[in-house]
C-alpha cells in the first residue's frame, strides 16, 4: 500500500495562481475607471461650491449714512460763494448725494442717502470738494469725478529746499513766473494743474504726469533758470506725443 503525501504549501500557492489568472484588467477598462473617478471628483467639487447671487451697489453699501466734513479755508469761503452752483450741482445730480455749507464752523458736509448708488461716490466728492479748496478752479476738479486715474498731490517749498524771507518769495515767483507764464507752460506741457497757496503747491493729474511736473517744479525751487526748465519740458513733451 503505498501514500502520497501532498505538500499544503504547494497546494496554496497553485490555488492563488489559478486565482490570479482568472483575474484580467485590460487598459480600456483601466482607462474607463479613471475617466469615471475623475468626473464624480468634479461633479462633488461643483455640488459643492456655494452659489451667490450677485448683490447690488445699494445692497452693498452699508444703511448707515456716511459723513465726510471738509473745512474751508478763509481765502476760498468768497469764491465757494460765487461757485456753489457748480459744486452743488454735480455731487447732488451726478453721484446722488446731500451736501451743505455750514457757514458758522465754514465746513461743507456730505453725506449719502437712499438714493446713492456708487458705494465710492461719497469720497469722489470729498476728493472734488477738497481739490476746490485747495485752490482749484470748478472746472478742474470736477474731473476728479470724470476720470479715475487722476490723483492730488500736495508739498511744501521746504520739503524741497529750506527757504526764508526774500528767497522763499522769490522761489514762489520763479515758479509762476510772469503773468503766471511758467506756471501755465508747465500745466500744458504735463497735462496737469498746479495751484499755489502760499509755500504750498498742489498738482493734479495723472501719475506720470504729476511727477514730470514735480520735477519741473523742484529744479526752479533749486535755482535752475526757467530758460533750461522749458527745454526739458518740450524734450518730455515731445517724447509723450511720439508715445501717444
Amino acid at each position: 500500500m503505498s501514500l502520497s503525501v501532498k505538500n499544503p504549501r504547494a497546494a496554496k500557492e497553485a490555488e492563488t495562481m489559478d486565482m490570479d489568472d482568472d483575474v484580467v484588467i485590460t487598459t480600456d477598462q483601466l482607462a474607463t475607471t479613471i475617466s469615471k473617478a475623475t468626473q464624480s471628483a468634479t461633479t462633488k467639487k461643483t455640488t459643492d461650491k456655494p452659489n451667490f447671487v450677485p448683490l447690488s451697489a445699494k445692497e452693498l453699501r452699508d444703511k448707515r449714512n456716511e459723513f465726510r466734513r471738509i473745512r474751508v479755508p478763509p481765502h476760498r469761503f468768497s469764491p465757494l460763494k460765487t461757485d456753489w452752483l457748480k459744486i452743488y450741482s454735480p455731487i447732488v445730480e451726478f453721484l446722488k448725494l446731500q451736501i451743505r455749507m455750514n457757514p458758522k464752523t465754514r465746513v461743507i458736509e456730505i453725506r449719502t442717502c437712499a438714493e446713492t448708488e456708487d458705494v465710492g461716490a461719497i469720497q469722489k466728492a470729498a476728493d472734488f470738494v477738497r481739490a476746490y479748496c485747495l485752490g482749484f478752479t470748478a472746472e478742474d476738479s470736477l474731473a476728479l469725478l470724470r476720470m479715475e486715474d487722476l490723483y492730488l498731490e500736495s508739498f511744501e517749498i521746504k520739503d524741497v529746499k529750506t527757504l526764508n524771507g526774500d528767497h522763499l518769495s522769490r522761489a514762489i515767483g520763479r515758479i509762476a513766473g510772469k503773468d503766471g507764464k511758467t506756471k501755465y507752460t508747465i500745466e500744458n506741457a504735463t497735462k496737469t494743474r498746479i495751484a499755489l497757496a502760499d509755500s504750498k503747491i498742489h498738482i493734479l493729474g495723472t501719475f506720470q504726469n504729476i511727477k514730470i511736473a514735480r520735477d519741473a517744479v523742484v529744479s526752479l525751487i533749486l535755482g535752475s533758470p526757467p530758460g533750461k526748465v522749458y527745454s526739458n519740458l518740450r524734450i518730455i513733451a515731445s517724447r509723450m506725443k511720439e508715445r501717444m
